[in-house]
């Protein structure tokens, strides 16, 4: 397939830190009397997060607040709409490129609600062409970011001459619902955060970075219920069963298969979806922990950012760029249980 190039993505975080120390008193306080406090906090604390960014308090109506399903989702829409532009007017000018430039956008998120949606919306604050071509996903979650480089790919692929815009954001604290008191709901509380993130993706590059030189993406059969979105009168509620942990794992033998037995993988961009997700993939692919390094600190540092979580540690792999024509893997894993997967070579 032609190669497609990939500028550094430009990643906005929100301006509420959330200590996970202060998620654990959240809980704490909320949740005294739950039987099974003692394993919800000792599972936080393990799940390597150390802080997160939120668009909104900890203590407002859409976060700990009792805020309605209407409240909520338009809070979350308009948050992600504002992050989005935000990353977006940066990954733009990063390329060298004016707002008149762009032929496309590819727009992924699965928080928040709106018609027109969030490629309409971008075109229109950004100042984008009217003609410009658009590809809104909506429910790709944590795979998001990665998919839609897969489908920018397909695209300079028909339009050599195209620059897309692609953008993943997630208002994820919409979930943090103290109505939600499963265990993994719990755990969520801590792991999930809010951002953006966007890159230009074009058929020549415009900057060092990664060259995309294939694509995969796959559904583990028998996992629908794996990871799951809910709406209810209370918001959007995250479910996964006790079986999810291990879905990342059960993924890499096709992973493997599609890489081929000769295809040595010298560093990967790995979805920080948690602690075990990293080092399974990581352990399949051949790497260690420091391989691995970008997407445990974007873990720790900024929690699990849906799907611009993957953006993210490509953004943090620029800061100590691989050797110039070095091959590496970026892999992110979607609801359901589906892997959304990119072969891609580093160039100078």
């Amino acid at each position: 397939m032609p190669a497609a190039y990939v500028t550094t993505p430009q990643v906005t975080l929100p301006a509420h830190k959330i200590t996970t120390a202060e998620i654990l008193d959240d809980i704490r306080t909320r949740h005294h009397d739950h039987p099974r406090l003692a394993v919800i906090l000792r599972a936080i604390n393990n799940c390597g997060v150390q802080s997160r960014h939120f668009t909104r308090p900890l203590n407002s109506p859409t976060v700990t607040g009792t805020a309605g399903v209407h409240e909520r989702t338009q809070a979350a829409f308009d948050d992600c709409l504002d992050m989005a532009a935000a990353a977006a007017r940066r990954a733009i000018a990063h390329a060298g490129l004016a707002p008149g430039d762009i032929t496309a956008v590819i727009t992924s998120h699965a928080t928040g609600w709106s018609v027109p949606n969030l490629d309409v919306h971008l075109i229109a604050a950004l100042g984008l062409p009217p003609t410009t071509r658009r590809l809104p996903m909506t429910t790709l979650a944590c795979a998001g970011g990665a998919h839609s480089l897969i489908r920018a790919v397909e695209h300079v692929t028909a339009r050599p001459d195209a620059r897309v815009l692609v953008v993943a954001t997630e208002s994820l604290s919409t979930s943090y619902n103290h109505a939600d008191t499963s265990i993994p709901s719990m755990i969520y509380k801590a792991l999930f955060a809010d951002s953006a993130a966007a890159a230009i993706v074009t058929a020549e590059p415009l900057r060092p970075g990664l060259r995309i030189d294939d694509t995969l993406e796959y559904w583990l059969p028998n996992s629908l219920d794996r990871y799951a979105g809910r709406l209810d009168t209370t918001g959007m509620h995250f479910d996964s069963t006790r079986q999810a942990p291990a879905a990342a794992g059960q993924t890499m033998p096709v992973l493997l298969d599609w890489l081929g037995p000769q295809q040595i993988v010298d560093w990967a961009v790995i979805h920080p979806g948690g602690p075990s997700i990293i080092r399974d993939v990581a352990a399949a692919l051949g790497l260690d922990g420091h391989d691995a390094r970008h997407a445990y600190d974007s873990l720790a540092e900024c929690g699990n950012l849906g799907g611009a979580a993957v953006l993210d540690v490509l953004a943090r792999t620029h800061t100590t760029p691989p050797a110039t024509g070095t091959t590496g893997v970026m892999a992110a894993f979607g609801p359901g249980f589906t892997v959304s997967a990119i072969r891609g070579t580093w160039h100078a």
